[in-house]
């Protein structure tokens, strides 16, 4: 299906690609790996020429024929419904359907409904229906048009677009980064049930675990293919360093055994031969390099300043919304404890930004009672934090605002170390951080006041396995109380001991775990979801 070879390709100076090469065949789910910045999206770019091609003996081949489909950008908000924008998406049913209402030659007419029956156009719009409803659409929306819904829903359209036209090689980069867990446990079944090629762009490890066949890690400027999911390629890169290892101590014997021979001998003519002999094996020995393992900075979140009694929070009969006419939760009775580790679950829509706000103090309640003790201090994180970072301002700027006035310029630039930046990267300016180091800053600007509850809203969006790992580290360090909003399976599996259901208006605790809870929403009706923020 794929055939890249010897590939080579360079971003300005820095080169991603070395001589990479790799075979994927039909109807493998492959997911691609790899860290920050190592080229992963550039590669699927690449494949989809929208940049320019790699020149000497490099090559990307796709089969003849062979139609590509990506997700290129949310739909465009216009007065085309839902439903109409996926079903266009099929490019060669929308233009047979087109034809067929103003097609004359008899013949033609034939070909056109005869192909319409070959590609199953009648059931169309069920499909449709079903690959939106899966992503979290219900049956009234698909009659709505698109200018109604919030970029990010039409984000969705457009994967359940490329999803409904189902190409021969379905590229995806990051597609559980706009869905909730609900959404991406329905995708994680279409891909496992897909009948064509993936290849999948995740940071997702419970993802790559359940739906790929084959996992391409992206390392030291190479690509390397192996059968199964994240965990079988870790173990196979585990197993790869300890032969390395292995070889390299043998080496390293072997040289200092000739080495010794040499050393001893090499003055006496009866053995000058052979002390030759073995200087010139020593010299065509070539070493065996183990490759450096790419450090992750860790997060760090310090101990709260003093400690609080339990309850640390509480809500009694509480309503939560964004006025009268908008109250999305009623009637929440929850308690938030010194050392409580919470995930909040739900599907998107159903209240969970809504209720981690009105914890956090960003939203006043509608009615009922929030007890707290006024020393509390809550640091909060969400997505949409990253469009409040200054523009023009560098990492250095911020973390300056942040701390006392008389602080010194040393210790400004010690508590931006602290948070992952280097000497140099504290003077890039915020719009030129990747997304990882932009969250990677509001983390630790919204830890420097020590606070006792850490309310984190999607943190993993924007970052690798490494620094998810890093940050379920630091999270289980913290000694405070944690509320994850997350559709990362993973990181609440390792960090949460309590779950929270926010459904039907109703915020309360979850008797049960993420596998019962997967369990729950493999058995939903979708079709009940709400689109409350």
């Amino acid at each position: 299906m794929l055939n890249i070879t010897n590939l080579d390709y360079r971003v300005d100076s820095r080169p991603l690609f070395e001589g990479a090469s790799v075979q994927i065949s039909a109807g493998w789910k492959v997911g691609l790996v790899g860290r920050n910045g190592t080229g992963k999206s550039t590669l699927l770019r690449l494949i989809r020429e929208d940049v320019a091609n790699p020149t000497g003996e490099s090559s990307i081949r796709l089969n003849q024929k062979a139609r590509l489909g990506w997700v290129a950008q949310e739909v465009a908000a216009t007065d085309e419904t839902i439903i109409e924008v996926v079903l266009a998406a099929d490019t060669e049913r929308h233009a047979l359907m087109a034809e067929a209402d103003t097609a004359e030659d008899p013949m033609r007419i034939a070909e056109i409904h005869t192909r319409l029956v070959d590609i199953d156009a009648w059931s169309a719009e069920a499909r449709a229906a079903e690959v939106l409803m899966g992503l979290g659409f219900t049956n009234d929306d698909l009659s709505r048009a698109t200018k109604e819904f919030s970029g990010g829903w039409r984000m969705r359209a457009a994967l359940a677009g490329v999803l409904f036209s189902q190409p021969d090689l379905l590229l995806l980069d990051e597609p559980t980064n706009y869905l909730d867990l609900e959404g991406a446990t329905w995708l994680e079944g279409y891909l496992r049930r897909y009948p064509h090629t993936v290849l999948l762009v995740s940071h997702d490890r419970e993802l790559l675990n359940r739906c790929v066949t084959h996992t391409l890690a992206l390392e030291h400027r190479q690509l390397t293919l192996c059968v199964g999911g994240y965990d079988a390629w870790m173990k196979l890169r585990a197993a790869k360093l300890a032969q390395l290892e292995s070889q390299r101590t043998k080496q390293e014997a072997d040289k200092a055994h000739l080495q010794a021979f040499v050393d001893r001998f090499r003055a006496k003519a009866s053995k000058a031969r052979q002390a030759q002999s073995r200087v010139k094996k020593l010299e065509k020995m070539q070493d065996i390099t183990i490759p450096l393992a790419e450090r992750t900075v860790p997060f760090h979140f310090p101990a709260p300043k003093d400690e609080l009694s339990p309850p640390m929070l509480q809500l009694k009969e509480a309503e939560l919304g964004y006025g009268d006419d908008a109250v999305i939760l009623r009637g929440v009775d929850l308690r938030l404890d010194p050392d409580d580790r919470i995930a909040i679950v739900g599907a998107n829509g159903q209240g969970k930004t809504t209720l981690v706000k009105s914890i956090a103090q960003r939203l006043p309640l509608m009615a009922g009672e929030c007890t707290a003790p006024r020393s509390i201090r809550i640091g909060y994180f969400s997505q949409d934090q990253l469009d409040e970072l200054t523009l023009g301002d560098t990492v250095l700027d911020h973390v300056r605002r942040a701390l006392p006035k008389d602080t010194s310029v040393g210790k400004q630039r010690g508590t931006a170390a602290q948070m992952g930046f280097s000497h140099e990267k504290v003077d890039t300016k915020v719009e030129n951080l990747s997304g990882g180091e932009k969250v990677r800053l509001l983390l630790g600007l919204m830890s420097m006041d020590k606070p006792h509850v850490l309310i984190l809203d999607e943190p993993t969006s924007h970052l690798d396995i490494d620094s998810r790992e890093a940050l379920i580290y630091a999270l289980n360090e913290f000694q405070g109380a944690v509320l994850l909003i997350t559709h990362d399976v993973f990181l609440a599996e390792a960090t949460a001991d309590q779950l929270w259901l926010v459904k039907n208006g109703k915020a309360e605790p979850y008797n049960g775990d993420m596998d019962d809870y997967r369990a729950l929403v493999a058995q939903a009706d979708r079709g009940s979801s709400s689109k409350a923020a």
